[in-house]
């Protein structure tokens, strides 16, 4: 018969820690890269109206938006303090929308594009002149889902 020897006060090695920066830095470049801060960089003035009854969007891969308001101060020497259309970081005219909206549906695939979105983000000092103009071309090249931006109005106190 053979004696078996158990191994006492041998413990396990402890682990290895020399790796984790650059696992952490590689975490770091990976996010850093990845990461969309902004889309676009509002060139007018949008304060949206307060509204009580709100619902929010699901799909935002499915919403373009058009901003409506004055241009901020630093653009107001070059195009003046009337109401301006912004689509993405441009100002615009009316008839620059059908091909904005185009671009924007072809990068949502095919089964998807009859849910796309217009979002009007108007201020809320603006007339209804000029959306009134956004409104009609939108309605003539067929958008006809259109949601209004709006800020939650703050309950009244008792």
């Amino acid at each position: 018969m053979s004696k078996f020897n158990k191994k006492r006060g041998k413990s396990q090695p402890a682990i290895s820690t020399a790796s984790l920066p650059d696992i952490v830095f590689i975490l770091l470049f990976f996010f850093m890269v990845i990461t969309k801060m902004r889309e676009t960089e509002l060139m007018v003035k949008v304060q949206v109206p307060k509204a009580t009854e709100l619902e929010k969007l699901q799909q935002k891969s499915l919403i373009h938006y058009i901003y409506i308001g004055r241009p901020h101060s630093r653009y107001q020497e070059i195009y003046g303090t009337a109401p301006r259309i912004q689509l993405d970081d441009k100002f615009a005219t009316v008839a620059d929308i059908p091909i904005f909206v185009e671009n924007h549906k072809q990068t949502v695939p095919l089964n998807l594009r009859k849910r796309v979105t217009t979002s009007l983000r108007v201020d809320g000092e603006i007339t209804m002149g000029i959306v009134q103009d956004v409104k009609v071309q939108l309605r003539k090249i067929g958008q006809l889902k259109l949601n209004y931006a709006a800020g939650r109005k703050a309950p009244k106190k008792k």
